[in-house]
């Protein structure tokens, strides 16, 4: 099995962000408001009429934490992410002991559209399930659930769910459990499967820790997969060992390579990984790859910033220097959804501004990333 390479990022180049003439723009801001504390973790998929939904975790009453009072919203748009619709839609109602959150849509090969969330029920027992629409999201199945073999708290992040070309569904998951009675930060990560359009699922059968060679064990979370060229997938994991972490499957996400350290130098802040229609994969994430020495402390520890984009042209052996899309030194930037679209542009919505609660939709043409 290849071993993931560590490349080199030639170097940082930064814009003015929105700047019209480079053809960024702002589509749709979600900031928080009275009752709804909080909108973040969504995900794109576009319609057969055209239109684009977007869906997210909305949260309501009062608190903006992980594990308050949410549902899931959707808003829409019918000129390629340039408008958006001005008011909530809820599309899922919170039927979980906590919240519903962190939403992944996908359409399937065999029509129609996949929707998957966690059902939050407690500290101890959370997992994604699925629904179904057949009617173009007007209407959803009654849920299922993805991971029956094990009650615990398995972390699935927002819009990270594939189908591979052989018609298999697959996600990874970050699993935390208690030590103590206090929740373990560490975590493992492990992948789980369908072969039959997610009536069941099943996990397999490599769970990946990070450990150094001297035993010291760090933080493998929020992790997400990509299916390569040749039919292998690559998965990345989010540590707090100053990088993301990286894995190869060979056989359709049943084992895994070890995870090795990766070019992703980054705080303890996930990444995302999708291929554009022109064949790269983009990776969108916060570089720290100039300001992050793993051998001091300093002052962009635990910042989620500056929010970056790097091309690979073979499928992430190597990489093309980064571009920052936003660079405000105190910002928080992270949780990103990437849709690519026909007309030549990307869609981004991620968690912006200087706290978890605002979501931001950015339209960029593919040649802005394809420019450096």
């Amino acid at each position: 099995m290849r071993k993931v390479l560590l490349a080199v990022v030639l170097g940082v180049a930064a814009i003015a962000f929105a700047d019209p003439e480079q053809g960024v723009r702002v589509a749709l801001e979600l900031p928080p408001g009275p009752d709804n504390p909080r909108n973040s973790e969504g995900a794109f998929v576009q319609l057969n009429d055209g239109r684009i939904m977007f869906a997210y975790s909305r949260y309501y009453g009062t608190s903006r934490s992980d594990h308050a009072t949410a549902d899931i919203a959707a808003r829409y748009s019918s000129d390629n992410g340039a408008t958006w619709t001005d008011k909530d839609e809820i599309i899922v109602k919170n039927h979980g002991g906590m919240n519903v959150m962190s939403v992944s849509l996908l359409r399937l090969k065999s029509g129609e559209i996949a929707l998957f969330y966690l059902l939050k029920e407690s500290t101890r027992d959370c997992r994604p399930v699925m629904r179904r629409s057949f009617d173009e999201g007007k209407t959803w199945s009654e849920p299922v659930t993805c991971i029956t073999d094990e009650v615990g708290y398995y972390v699935l992040n927002n819009d990270r769910v594939i189908q591979l070309g052989d018609g298999r569904l697959l996600f990874a998951v970050a699993l935390h459990g208690f030590n103590g009675g206090k929740f373990d930060h560490i975590g493992a990560v492990m992948t789980y499967s369908s072969d039959d359009n997610g009536k069941t699922w099943r996990r397999g059968k490599s769970v990946l820790r990070i450990v150094s060679p001297s035993g010291k064990k760090y933080a493998a979370q929020e992790p997400g997969v990509v299916e390569l060229k040749d039919g292998s997938v690559l998965l990345w994991i989010r540590t707090n060992a100053g990088c993301q972490f990286m894995s190869r499957s060979t056989d359709r996400g049943e084992t895994w390579s070890a995870p090795q350290p990766s070019w992703l130098r980054s705080p303890t802040s996930p990444a995302s990984i999708k291929r554009l229609p022109t064949g790269e994969l983009l990776a969108i994430w916060n570089n720290h790859e100039s300001r992050f020495d793993l051998k001091r402390k300093n002052s962009w520890d635990g910042k989620r910033t500056p929010l970056s984009a790097a091309l690979s042209s073979d499928d992430g052996l190597t990489w093309r220097a980064a571009k920052a899309i936003e660079a405000d030194p105190a910002g928080h930037f992270c949780y990103i959804a990437i849709q690519p679209l026909d007309d030549g542009t990307v869609l981004l919505g991620y968690c912006a501004y200087r706290e978890l609660g605002h979501t931001r939709i950015v339209k960029i043409p593919i040649d802005w990333f394809l420019g450096f």
